[in-house]
Parts: C-alpha cells; sequence; structure tokens
C-alpha cells in the first residue's frame, strides 16, 4: 500500500514508518519538525530511513493546505495515519493555539482530503488522556469519556468527533486510537522515562508529581506498532455495533471506531522508578509535589476490544522495555557509565 504517515520524525511516527517499509509499504511522509523538543532527535530518527527508495519526506505543517492537498493530489494514497500533533499536557495548559492550529485545523485538512481522494482508511491517534475524571478502571472505550482535564485531552477528543462525522457522512472509514503512556528507545525528551533517566545520570533532582501515587499503563513502542499495524490493514467496515452505555454510537452505521492501545497493566510510578535506578545502578534524588493541573492519577488499558478483533497482545515488561530505552540512550548519548 501507498501510506501517508504524519509526524514520521517523531517517536510512534518514525517507529511506524519503518516497519511499514520493512514489510514492503510506499511511505509518504509529513513532519514540521518543530522545536517543541530537540529538533536533532528528530533529524537523526528520520535519518534511520530517509534513503529508503519507498519512503519520501516533506517538511510541512498540517496547517499549510495548500502544501497538504499538493501531496494528495500527486500521489495516490491508501492510508492515512495521523500522528503529528502537538502533544503533552502540561504545554497544553502554556499555549493552547498552537493545540488549535495542529490538532484541529490540521486533522480538519486532512479530513477533507481524505473525503475528496477516496483514502480507504484514516487511523488517527488518541489518547488515554480523554477519560479525564473517568475514575472507573480499567478504561473501556465503552465508558464515557466527556469529561477531559486538560485542553489537550479536549482536542484529542475533539478529533475522535470530528472522524465519526466524515464517516457517518461520506463512508469514511476512520480509526481512533487511545494511547497509553508510550515509552521506549527513541522517545520524546517530555516523557518520564526520558527526563528520569537524563536526571538521574546528571545527578540531579527529579520532580515526582502526585507525591508519587500515580499508577501508569506504560506501553513499550513495539507494542504500539504492533497494534497499529493490524488496525492499518483491516479498516471498519460500519457493522461493528458498540455494547456499553452510549446509545447514540449503539445505533451507529458509521464505519467508524475507537480502541485503546495500551498494557493492558499498571504500575505504581515509584517500581517504574525504582526499575530505572536498578537498570542505572544509581539512587534518584526524590522531590515530592502535588497532583500537576490538567493531570489524571491513574491509567490503566481495557484492551479487549484490539484482543477480541485482532489477538493482540502486548508483552513488553516494564523490566524489558527499560532495560531497551536505557541501553539505547547511553548510545545515542554516548554515555560511559
Amino acid at each position: 500500500m501507498k501510506i501517508l504517515v504524519t509526524g514520521s520524525a517523531g517517536f510512534i511516527g518514525s517507529a511506524l514508518s519503518i516497519r511499514l517499509l520493512q514489510r514492503g509499504d510506499t511511505v509518504i511522509g509529513i513532519d514540521n519538525h518543530n522545536d517543541y523538543y530537540d529538533t536533532s532527535l528528530k533529524e537523526d530518527r528520520l535519518n534511520l530511513f530517509i534513503d529508503n527508495d519507498k519512503y519520501s519526506h516533506n517538511r510541512i505543517s498540517l496547517e499549510d493546505y495548500k502544501s497538504v492537498k499538493n501531496i494528495f493530489k500527486k500521489e495516490k494514497i491508501d492510508v492515512v495515519v495521523n500522528l503529528a500533533a502537538q502533544a503533552g499536557v502540561r504545554y497544553s495548559l502554556e499555549n493552547p493555539v498552537s493545540y488549535v492550529n495542529s490538532n484541529i485545523l490540521g486533522f480538519t485538512h486532512l479530513l477533507e482530503e481524505c473525503r475528496y481522494n477516496n483514502v480507504n482508511h484514516l487511523v488517527y491517534a488518541s489518547t488515554s488522556s480523554v477519560y479525564g475524571l473517568n475514575t472507573k478502571m480499567p478504561y473501556s472505550v465503552k465508558d464515557s469519556a466527556n469529561h477531559p482535564v486538560s485542553f489537550y485531552a479536549a482536542t484529542k477528543k475533539a478529533n475522535e468527533l470530528m472522524a465519526h462525522t466524515y464517516s457517518h457522512l461520506y463512508k469514511l472509514p476512520t480509526t481512533g486510537l487511545r494511547f497509553f503512556t508510550v515509552y521506549g528507545p527513541w522517545g520524546r525528551p517530555d516523557m518520564a522515562l526520558f527526563k528520569f533517566t537524563n536526571s538521574i545520570l546528571k545527578k540531579e533532582r527529579i520532580t515526582i508529581f502526585n507525591n508519587g501515587k500515580h499508577k501508569r499503563d506504560f506501553t513499550y513502542i513495539d507494542d504500539i506498532i504492533s497494534g497499529i499495524e493490524h488496525v492499518i490493514d483491516n479498516p471498519p467496515s460500519g457493522n461493528k455495533k458498540w455494547s456499553g452505555n452510549d446509545p447514540e454510537a449503539n445505533s451507529s452505521t458509521a464505519p467508524w471506531r475507537i480502541f485503546n492501545i495500551g498494557n493492558n497493566k499498571k504500575t505504581d510510578l515509584m517500581d517504574y522508578i525504582s526499575e530505572i535506578e536498578k537498570e542505572l545502578e544509581m539512587n534518584a534524588d526524590k522531590e515530592f509535589l502535588p497532583l500537576q493541573l490538567g493531570d489524571v492519577p491513574d491509567t490503566h488499558a481495557d484492551v479487549e476490544e484490539l484482543i477480541s478483533e485482532f489477538n493482540y497482545k502486548p508483552n513488553t515488561s516494564i523490566k524489558d522495555g527499560i532495560k531497551e530505552f536505557i541501553k539505547w540512550y547511553k548510545i545515542y548519548y554516548k554515555i560511559n557509565q
């Protein structure tokens, strides 16, 4: 297939692009290389596959509708995987407009081009953050997710609703993927594992929010990519009927669906930090702080829908995942410990 991957120099986007190229797909990449974090990391990810004959790269923003239209006009795209977004819960408190531009306007441009160019399937990133104030665990796609507590999460929930509208009106097959705390080699510097590892190695204090009482469904990058790959190859038909507490969704015949992608286990944050300390053979200097504004105490994914449809089995343990990340980190930053 010819697959458009947005955010192709990002953490998940680069890993997915490599997987798709390995299996023989043609990949059209889009990434604006913004400076939300160190751009050299994005360039180095991209260098892993940019010379592949079946890959072409476009340094544009999804907000640039003319450039987006030109790509769809030039290429006969079968599937779009939208992983480009302004990420981060905490940054959305500081700069909400950037989330509107990237996550709402940019996504609208993709929807329009998928509609007019007969794309077979639009797969897009959502987030576990949409569950917001939901206290029922584990989080299920059948449960309400209508009270997000960060603007980032609100934009992602909006994407799900926008996708349903296009699926309903134009029969565009869409699948939203609610990612649960993705980690692993080549990860983002603003995420916990990267920040903790960096600070511990530099013998700097790490800040631990919610007084260390967080529980998270940490999901290794390879397990995420496996889930995405299954979804790409199997677009929704519109025959799926939801069970649960949403009668409107139950009656919808739109080719639209939502999946959780997580490890299906929740881990105490302090246990996660302990594994990092063991792997580094160093103790962290810890500062405990209250729950951060816009954050949620716990996340836990119910992935029954993915299991039943695709026999999805996340199988990377926290211990093994952290080990792989730290091995990569030391090689990438040339750390001899």
